[in-house]
C-alpha cells in the first residue's frame, strides 16, 4: 500500500512540475513578434509641401484706358499665339491717329515749301556773287542775300527735325491704338477672366478693379514648386526622381523629376527656418485633372534604391538628452527567450526600414511587436514568440470581429 502511494506522488511530481513551471511562465511571459535582421532595398527620399503652378502663363492687364466693347473668349477657352482675345473702345485712339497723320502731312508740305525758298536764295546768291565778284554789287547787299541765304537752310533743317517729332507722336498714338486690341501671346487656355463686356479697362499695376484683364496658361507647363527644407536642400539634385501627391487626389500619385532649385534661400510663411524653392516637372502621362493653386506634397527620392542591412523602422526605439545634447538609438534583440537592449547606429531610411550600420548582424532576431509590449518592455524580460500560425489567427478573428461590427451597424 505504502510503495503504491509513493508511485503516485513521484508520478504527480513529474507530471505536475512542469505542469506548473508552464502554467507560471506563461502567466509572466510576454508574447512578442521577431523579425531576423537582413538585407532590405532601401529609398532614401525627404518630405515637402507646396503648389501646383503653371511655369508658362500671364496675365494680361490693360495698358490703355477704355471701355471694353467686344470679349471674345470665356474662361476655359482654348486660344493661340497672335489670337485678338479682347477689344478696347478705340474710337478716341483712332481720331488721335488721324490727327498726328494730319500734323505729318502739314510739315511735309511745310518742309516742301522751305525748299523751295532755300532754291530761290542759292540762285539769288550766286547771280548776287558773281556781280560782287565783279564789282558791280556793294559789300552790304551782298551780305544780306548771304544771310537770308543761310537762315533759310537753317529753317529748313528746324522743319525736319519737327517733322520727326511729329512722327514720333503718330508712332505713339498708333501703338496706343493697336494696344486697344488685346492679343494672345502664348498657346493655352484661359484660366481667369477678370473683366466683362462693357467695364473700363485701366492701364496700371496696381490691384485696381479694370487693371487685370485674364490669365493665359499653358496646361502642359504644370509643375509642382515644393519648399525644402535647409537642412535637406544638399541631399537634392537636378534629374532626382519625385512622387507628388495633390492633396485633391490624394490616392493618386505623379511622378516627376526635380528640375529647377532655387540659388536663394526664402522665408517660408509659418516656419522659422528658411527653405529652398524646388521645381518639380511632371509626367505628362498623368491622367489627373491638376489645376494651378492646389495644394501638394512631395517625396524627393534623394538616392536609388540600395540594399542595405536594415530593421523595421516601427521596431526602432530613440532616447533623447535634451541637456547632453545626445541621441541613442536602440532595438531590442532576442536570445534565448530574454531582451537585451542594443544600442546601435543608423543611417538612410524610408517609410518601412530604417539602415544599421552598427550594433547587429545578420540573423539577430530582432523584437518588433506588438507596440504595446515593445514600450514597456526591458532588458532581462523573459518573452515567448508570437507563432506565425498564432499571428494569422489573431488577424482572422480581428477582421471577423470588424466584418460582424460592420453588418452590426
Amino acid at each position: 500500500m505504502k510503495k503504491t502511494i509513493i508511485i503516485i506522488v513521484i508520478l504527480g511530481l513529474v507530471i505536475g512540475i512542469p505542469i506548473s513551471k508552464k502554467y507560471l511562465a506563461s502567466g509572466n511571459t510576454k508574447e512578442v513578434s521577431i523579425e531576423k535582421l537582413s538585407q532590405h532595398k532601401i529609398k532614401a527620399s525627404i518630405l515637402a509641401s507646396g503648389q501646383l503652378k503653371h511655369e508658362d502663363q500671364v496675365k494680361l492687364s490693360a495698358e490703355v484706358i477704355g471701355k471694353v466693347t467686344r470679349l471674345l473668349v470665356k474662361e476655359g477657352d482654348q486660344v493661340s499665339k497672335g489670337e485678338l482675345v479682347l477689344q478696347i473702345d478705340d474710337e478716341s485712339y483712332i481720331a488721335a491717329v488721324e490727327q498726328q497723320n494730319a500734323v505729318v502731312s502739314q510739315q511735309s508740305v511745310a518742309i516742301e515749301r522751305q525748299e523751295l525758298v532755300v532754291t530761290n536764295l542759292k540762285h539769288q546768291w550766286l547771280r548776287k556773287s558773281e556781280l560782287f565778284k565783279k564789282g558791280l554789287l556793294d559789300k552790304d547787299a551782298f551780305e544780306a542775300i548771304s544771310h537770308s541765304y543761310q537762315v533759310a537752310k537753317v529753317d529748313l533743317r528746324s522743319a525736319h527735325e519737327i517733322l520727326k517729332q511729329v512722327q514720333a507722336r503718330l508712332q505713339q498714338s498708333q501703338d496706343q491704338l493697336s494696344k486697344t486690341k488685346v492679343i494672345s501671346p502664348i498657346n493655352g487656355i484661359i484660366t481667369s477672366l477678370d473683366i466683362k463686356e462693357g467695364e473700363t479697362a485701366i492701364s496700371g499695376t496696381t490691384n485696381i478693379m479694370g487693371s487685370s484683364l485674364m490669365t493665359i496658361a499653358n496646361p502642359e507647363s504644370m509643375l509642382a514648386e515644393i519648399n525644402v527644407d535647409e537642412a535637406d536642400i544638399a541631399n537634392v539634385a537636378i534629374g532626382q526622381k519625385a512622387e507628388i501627391i495633390s492633396i485633391a487626389f490624394a490616392n493618386q500619385p505623379i511622378i516627376g523629376r526635380v528640375e529647377l532649385i532655387a540659388s536663394s534661400a526664402k522665408q517660408t510663411p509659418g516656419r522659422q527656418s528658411l527653405s529652398f524653392a524646388v521645381k518639380l516637372r511632371l509626367n505628362k502621362s498623368h491622367s489627373v485633372n491638376l489645376r494651378p493653386g492646389m495644394s501638394c506634397r512631395a517625396e524627393v527620392f534623394t538616392r536609388g534604391e540600395q540594399d542595405k542591412l536594415a530593421i523595421p523602422i516601427k521596431a526602432l526605439r530613440t532616447d533623447e538628452d535634451n541637456d547632453a545634447d545626445k541621441v541613442e538609438n536602440y532595438v531590442f534583440r532576442l536570445k534565448n527567450n530574454e531582451v537585451e537592449r542594443i544600442t546601435i547606429s543608423v543611417g538612410i531610411s524610408d517609410d518601412d526600414y530604417q539602415e544599421v550600420t552598427s550594433g547587429l548582424d545578420v540573423g539577430d532576431q530582432i523584437i518588433v511587436g506588438p507596440d504595446k509590449i515593445l514600450r514597456h518592455l526591458k532588458a532581462g524580460d523573459v518573452v515567448s514568440v508570437i507563432e506565425k500560425s498564432q499571428k494569422q489567427s489573431i488577424f482572422s478573428s480581428t477582421e471577423k470581429n470588424v466584418s460582424a461590427q460592420k453588418s452590426g451597424g
